[in-house]
């Protein structure tokens, strides 16, 4: 038996380092021997210092490079299988916007058949959302992950067959069905491959993989279309994802059954105490809160923001720039890298506050005013006769926006306990995709009828920050924990009345949108079909919260 005598954890003989920080461990002494010889055995304190004075000459190799050596680092080509497989996520959904223009030449959809289009994609992304983490939880990451990258590398090679905005909205669909089981395979496989101290930096690694992508995409996508076509583009790119499957199929299994993982890393990887049992939330149950709504109607209104930027910046710089597809890569790029900058300094401004002893309401939304304060020049962009000061204009309003997701993502964290955060982020993040789909159909709408105008898209985009920030503080004056119980929301309290209402605008205008695709009506016309499907979808959810929430009163009465 081996002891750390820095945290007075005791380990096997077969280790010569602590799980916890790394120090050299050291035998334990046996009195029964020691008392034989006449020998006192040392104290604590005395050992301790015998063990550091016998590890001073090996100063030279730092304890993290003496842990790998020891534990091994298999671990970590599991983190960058999860890195490339997100790229690949990255590049695949891109390659559209990035050949929006030349598609509508070669096949003659106009605006509003690509903002059809790009709703399918945001549509089937949400409802993939759904069932991805049972597909993982049920199935494993193994055969889940597989089954992700086979659907969206599949999906992304059967644009090529598309001659239609119909076969292309069909192909959006399918992959964005594929693509939303990423995240939670991949936080799932770190969970399973990491110890808690460890994880936060693997899903730093692998989630970088989408800023790689979007700066790969528009270096190879130019590249591919104008050699070889539009169609190779997506067969090249999305064939990517089935090279990466090559290696994931026979690198991959738990580390409890992999034989590349060695007793000590396994060790290292199960190093934690075991969670405490705790149920699960449903979703139901979480709706009534004002703290859930105010999250799920901060990303409602703001990842539409993202899906515009990514779908329409493209066509919109060489539309009002002359840029074609030979010069569209290095804008895209330099927009992206800006935005890179955003998405760290956006953390970093809330936790310096709170450094500074702000409380976390203020430090949070202070954040998120700056940020939503910076997107507001995108106002003019539309004007700007510079390609480069355009370009700044677009990349400074990007920034703020992953600026604002690093801030409103904590709010989840900030507001609700362990066990109720991912289910929280999940009701945003299907908020998000269904509301990017209005978006998008809206977005396609203006520009038809206008002719071509950004104007009142960018207006949208530089207005929204502002009016989500507001509704958050109107629901949530104060940052602060909750404590979750089955149902405190009253039946007519303003969480049941918004949470419900929200939720029925969702799926209300969703089902607007699928009944007008359905019916072939476009314009104004599916415009009105999603407004009615929101509105009655309102008045079922405001009805369907009270039978809800005033069973529960009955039943905890």
């Amino acid at each position: 038996m081996k002891i750390c005598y820095t945290c007075q954890q005791k380990y096997s003989d077969s280790l010569e380092y602590c799980m916890q920080d790394g120090t050299v461990l050291s035998a334990l002494p046996d009195p029964n021997q020691t008392m034989r010889f006449g020998v006192e055995p040392k104290t604590m304190k005395e050992e301790t210092i015998s063990v550091e004075r016998a590890a001073m000459p090996a100063k030279s190799v730092s304890v993290g490079e003496a842990l790998n050596s020891r534990i091994g680092r298999y671990r970590w080509v599991i983190c960058g299988l999860l890195f490339f497989a997100t790229t690949i996520n990255y590049v695949d959904r891109q390659v559209l916007g990035i050949l929006s223009k030349d598609l509508q030449v070669a096949l003659g959809w106009n605006e509003l058949q690509y903002g059809n289009i790009v709703a399918a994609f945001n549509a089937a992304y949400a409802l993939g959302l759904l069932g991805a983490g049972r597909l993982m939880d049920r199935f494993g990451t193994k055969v889940g992950y597989s089954v992700a990258l086979v659907v969206w590398s599949l999906a992304a090679m059967g644009h090529a067959l598309a001659r239609s905005a119909f076969g292309f909205g069909v192909a959006r669909a399918a992959l964005g069905l594929g693509e939303a089981g990423n995240f939670p395979a991949a936080i799932k496989t770190v969970a399973e491959w990491f110890p808690k101290k460890e994880r936060a930096l693997a899903t730093g690694i692998f989630n970088s993989g989408s800023n790689v992508g979007a700066i790969v995409a528009p270096l190879a996508v130019p590249y591919i279309a104008s050699h070889w076509g539009w169609e190779w583009a997506f067969i090249i790119t999305g064939a990517i994802g089935l090279v990466w499957l090559a290696f994931w199929i026979p690198l991959y299994a738990r580390p409890e059954v992999h034989p590349r993982v060695s007793k000590e890393e396994l060790a290292y990887i199960q190093s934690d105490p075991p969670d405490p049992p705790a149920a699960k939330i449903p979703w139901v149950q979480l709706i009534p809160y004002r703290q859930t709504s105010a999250f799920a109607i901060g990303k409602a209104l703001t990842d539409p923001i993202w899906w515009f930027y990514l779908y329409w910046v493209p066509p919109f710089l060489r539309q009002n720039h002359g840029l074609d597809l030979t010069t569209i890569g290095p804008p895209l790029i330099a927009i992206y890298v800006i935005a890179d900058v955003g998405s760290i300094g956006g953390g970093w401004l809330s936790s310096s506050l709170l450094k500074r002893g702000w409380s976390i309401n203020k430090a949070r939304k202070t954040a998120m005013l700056i940020c939503a304060l910076l997107v507001t020049p995108i106002f003019f962009v539309s004007g700007v006769k510079s390609l480069w000061l355009a370009v700044g204009l677009v990349g400074l309003a990007a920034a703020a926006h992953q600026g604002w997701s690093a801030n409103i993502f904590t709010l989840a964290s900030d507001m609700f306990p362990r066990r109720a955060v991912g289910s929280v982020v999940g009701i945003g993040g299907m908020a998000g995709a269904f509301f990017g789909s209005t978006m998008a159909v809206i977005v396609g709408y203006i520009l038809q009828v206008t002719g071509g105008n950004y104007r009142y898209p960018f207006l949208i985009g530089g207005s929204a920050y502002l009016v989500a920030l507001l509704i958050i503080h109107l629901l949530v004056p104060r940052i602060e924990p909750i404590e979750v119980e089955h149902v405190a929301a009253r039946p007519f309290s303003l969480g049941t009345l918004v949470g419900f209402g929200f939720m029925g605008i969702i799926f209300g205008s969703f089902g607007g949108w699928c009944t007008g695709i359905l019916s072939r009506v476009s314009g104004p016309h599916l415009l009105e079909y999603m407004a009615i499907g929101a509105a009655a979808g309102l008045i079922i959810g405001v009805i369907s919260g009270l039978i809800i929430t005033s069973s529960a009163a009955k039943v905890r009465t």
